[in-house]
């Protein structure tokens, strides 16, 4: 490879996780304006969604559309907003990334003015010039009523989805925190 060709992959990477970074943002945007179009098209023809507790599952575009069509229609005004991203090329492919976001929310299920802490783990695809989600896996640390914000870091049971109060999918199943656990708090 010659030095030319190393400095234009080089620069296709960085322009590569800018363009990541601005399609997690354009999802955190779209999920608040309920702008169902914007958001199925961030998504590839036969992406996956998933979240360890089962409750958000959907498999390909039009599959993702409808569970966030279904969402939507039970959550009214919220604010969505990503913190730390972190973007890593595929060394052998360069059409494929894979990505963590780490991000809150502010919503309001049922009239229900709630609070979020969330990550992603993603997959991305470059198609015809665009990088969109091929897989998107989130998990949360808590989603609860802003009410019961002050108390819900104390419990395992900090997801409320559906009306329960479900486990939280980290970081007590990390095997790092439960390494830490072992070793000292026991």
């Amino acid at each position: 490879m010659t030095d030319l060709e190393k400095l234009a992959a080089r620069l296709d990477r960085l322009e590569s996780k800018d363009a990541i970074r601005n399609l997690v943002t354009a999802y955190a945007i779209a999920c608040d304006e309920h702008d169902i179009p914007r958001l199925a098209d961030l998504f590839t023809e036969d992406a996956d969604f998933g979240s360890p507790n089962g409750k958000m599952v959907s498999s390909g575009r039009e599959a993702i559309r409808e569970m966030f069509i279904n969402t939507f229609r039970i959550r009214g005004p919220a604010f969505h907003w990503t913190h730390d991203v972190t973007v890593t090329i595929d060394a052998g492919d360069p059409d494929r990334a894979t990505g963590l976001v780490y991000s809150h929310a502010e919503t309001t299920p049922n009239g229900v003015v709630s609070i979020a802490a969330m990550k992603y783990h993603d997959t991305y695809r470059r198609e015809a010039g665009v990088w969109r989600i091929a897989s998107r896996q989130i998990q949360f640390l808590y989603y609860v009523p802003y009410a019961k914000y002050g108390e819900a870091l104390t419990s395992t049971n900090r997801v409320l989805m559906g009306g329960d109060l479900i486990p939280a999918d980290y970081p007590e199943s990390l095997p790092a925190w439960q390494e830490y656990a072992r070793t000292h708090l026991s």
